[in-house]
């Protein structure tokens, strides 16, 4: 859907000129791009009405090599496409705040959780507020569960439903929790031909639970869906591109940022309202710091009861095997 302008459209700011007139109140950056480069980015609607992200940042003087030092923050708005205003580390005193590829849910119990991978394998911390404080719970266990890139949800009958970046879907069981341990259910469940694939978001609307995936190599994502969640997966096609125009604002201006990574959802009535994404401006190797490149989260309002109306009316896997469900 067109994204609202917050701000101003402006080109006075970071990036290469491609990325065209943009709006840095929308989503979480740093708009001078002298502190941080932001990157992942759930966000979750707080019962006060405010709208949390939780996400990891760096120093940008140090380039987007520093990922591996991230630390994982929060940052609040009172609308769900910004401006989310940073309100620091999640947890401080615990590896100073380290923490990459930060994802959340809400837990059965009504507790939070935040979930990290790759620099901390599938740490888990636990609140009972979205402004903390952070718990550190455990880590994530199962065999074969190589903790990267972590999706992680409840199921609708209770259980815990993991994709990492392998493609495989592991679950616990409610009764084991969210540290598992975990089980595969098979072999992985993307699409074979496409590669390098990573950053998978996992979620359930419409009857359907859903994958959406990114091929990093090809600056492209795919859309998968399954009845169960654990087998018989169909690629209903493109998800999103970056080369395409579909982050515009409601006067028409298109953004075009290089890359768009680290996928995320914001489910409400069980249906996406909006989608985040970690934006790139140039190639990851390019950014080397103060050289004006970085990355931002950006936040896009998104109609999912479209999405799964649509879904609902293919009339088979087959049909739907070559179709991009992307709404113009």
């Amino acid at each position: 859907m067109p994204v609202p302008i917050t701000g101003q459209l402006a080109t006075n700011v970071w990036g290469v000129a491609e990325v065209g007139s943009r709006d840095t109140q929308n989503g979480l950056e740093d708009a001078s791009m002298k502190q941080w480069c932001y990157w992942d980015g759930q966000v979750i609607k707080g019962p006060e009405g405010k709208y949390h992200i939780f996400a990891s940042r760096w120093d940008q003087g140090k380039g987007h090599g520093d990922w591996v030092n991230s630390k994982a923050v929060h940052a609040v708005s009172d609308t769900v496409t910004g401006p989310y205003i940073d309100k620091g580390l999640c947890w401080p005193k615990d590896q100073e705040g380290k923490g990459h590829n930060v994802t959340a849910l809400v837990l059965p119990d009504g507790r939070y959780a935040v979930v990290v991978s790759c620099t901390r394998p599938g740490d888990v911390f636990v609140s009972k507020s979205l402004d903390g404080p952070w718990k550190h719970l455990g880590k994530i266990k199962g065999k074969g569960l190589g903790a990267s890139n972590i999706s992680i949800m409840v199921r609708p009958d209770g259980d815990y439903m993991i994709v990492p970046s392998s493609g495989q879907v592991f679950i616990s069981k409610a009764a084991d929790g969210i540290l598992g341990p975990y089980k595969s259910m098979g072999p992985s469940v993307f699409p074979k031909g496409i590669p390098d694939f990573e950053d998978p978001v996992v979620f359930y609307s419409g009857g359907f639970y859903q994958i959406v995936v990114n091929s990093w190599s090809t600056r492209k994502a795919c859309h998968l869906t399954s009845k169960d969640g654990k087998r018989d997966w169909v690629n209903r096609g493109l998800a999103y591109d970056p080369t395409t125009d579909f982050i515009r604002y409601t006067d028409g201006s298109v953004n075009h940022w290089h890359k768009l990574e680290r996928p995320g959802v914001l489910l409400e009535n069980g249906h996406v309202t909006a989608v985040t994404l970690a934006a790139l401006d140039t190639p990851k190797e390019q950014q080397t710091g103060n050289n004006g490149h970085g990355s931002k989260i950006v936040v896009i309002p998104f109609d999912g009861v479209a999405l799964d109306r649509d879904l609902q009316n293919i009339a088979s896997p087959a049909q739907a095997s070559s179709k991009a469900l992307v709404r113009p």
